[in-house]
């Protein structure tokens, strides 16, 4: 059994991680902004953190995630101004891989996006430019960290069920992937140690999730 802290916890990705977490017997601390989202996260079987990580310093962040044996990063701005974007998505989030070495937890999960990167190739007067920006950041102080991390580069995320097969890719056939199968493979990545210092992009195929994940290694 393990103490997993999943950042942005109230999210549909983060919902389904918890349920699936919990279920294995895993300790789950769901972290997020609003209080009104205490009851959702505690019926999914995780013990509610309420923080604004964009407020929080690194040592703060670092109190908040002492005593996990990992972290997922599944947090998001929600689209919102480009200054909301970069506070959570970039500036946040590698406050929170720097809390999680001074918290001495060495293992990151970060959801990232299927093509995410410096070489990324969104116009700058595209609404998408800031997050795309914020995510090549803090995907490479992710890389750049002693952590023993792994990239997860989801396709365009939908709300259908999800299948458990997948394909590992980083040009696919599909542009899609359930929310469900994303919380599935980041399940797998936190139990596989041959994923730690990867980047695994996929959407949905016709492999199984354990199966593509470990075809990729």
């Amino acid at each position: 059994m393990s103490r997993i802290a999943i950042i942005g916890g109230h999210g549909k990705v983060a919902l389904h991680l918890t349920r699936i977490l919990t279920g294995q017997d895993h300790q789950v601390s769901s972290i997020f902004r609003n209080p009104d989202h205490s009851d959702d996260v505690e019926q999914a079987g995780a013990t509610p953190v309420v923080a604004d990580l964009a407020e929080l310093s690194v040592e703060q962040m670092a109190d908040v995630l002492r005593g996990h044996d990992a972290v997922v990063w599944s947090a998001g701005s929600g689209g919102g101004s480009p200054e909301a974007t970069y506070a959570v998505d970039r500036d946040a989030a590698i406050r929170s891989m720097d809390a999680a070495k001074q918290a001495a937890v060495g293992r990151y999960v970060m959801v990232s996006y299927l093509g995410a990167g410096k070489d990324h190739g969104v116009p700058e007067d595209n609404d998408f430019f800031p997050y795309a920006e914020s995510k090549a950041a803090a995907d490479e102080h992710l890389r750049n960290s002693e952590l023993a991390w792994t990239i997860l580069g989801p396709g365009a995320l939908t709300t259908d069920p999800g299948t458990g097969k997948i394909e590992v890719s980083s040009k696919p056939e599909n542009d899609s992937v359930p929310r469900e199968d994303v919380a599935r493979v980041a399940a797998v990545v936190l139990a596989n140690l041959g994923t730690v210092d990867k980047t695994i992009e996929f959407t949905s195929g016709d492999t199984a999730i354990d199966e593509a994940i470990e075809a990729s290694l």
